[in-house]
């Protein structure tokens, strides 16, 4: 059996979060971080993508799950680390894309949001989850 390859959106240089994220994923030596949209700079997203030593970097999370969906060695699941209030585009772009998401907590910035992303989910046949420590 093969690691699950993982994306990681935000928590780039200068957040706290997508380390721990990353060192979770990584922790049983199940699953590794290949790619990343690390930053909505491009300049900052490719830096730490580099520092991390992840195959693949994307200036966009949009980009990221459109092309991460089309290789035969995509990422299986994304960590979204990013703001609360993009909780919902981004679990849309890569629900929609067929790849799994796991979410950092909250859910969403507002309740209609998580409404939203609780529809996208029943109709994805994909896994959702949420971070809870």
């Amino acid at each position: 059996m093969r690691r699950l390859r993982a994306g990681i959106v935000g928590g780039g240089q200068g957040a706290f979060i997508g380390a721990v994220h990353r060192i979770a994923a990584e922790l049983d030596n199940q699953s590794r971080v290949v790619a990343g949209a690390l930053s909505s700079d491009p300049a900052r997203a490719h830096a730490s993508a580099q520092a991390w030593h992840l195959e693949r970097s994307y200036d966009s999370y949009a980009a990221m799950a459109r092309e991460e969906a089309e290789r035969d060695d995509g990422i299986d699941f994304v960590i979204v680390a990013t703001p609360n209030n993009l909780h919902l585009p981004v679990a849309k772009a890569f629900l929609e894309a067929g790849i799994h998401v796991i979410c950092d907590k909250p859910l969403a910035a507002n309740l209609d949001d998580a409404r939203a992303i609780a529809a996208l989910v029943s109709g994805s046949g994909r896994l959702f989850g949420l971070t809870q420590t």
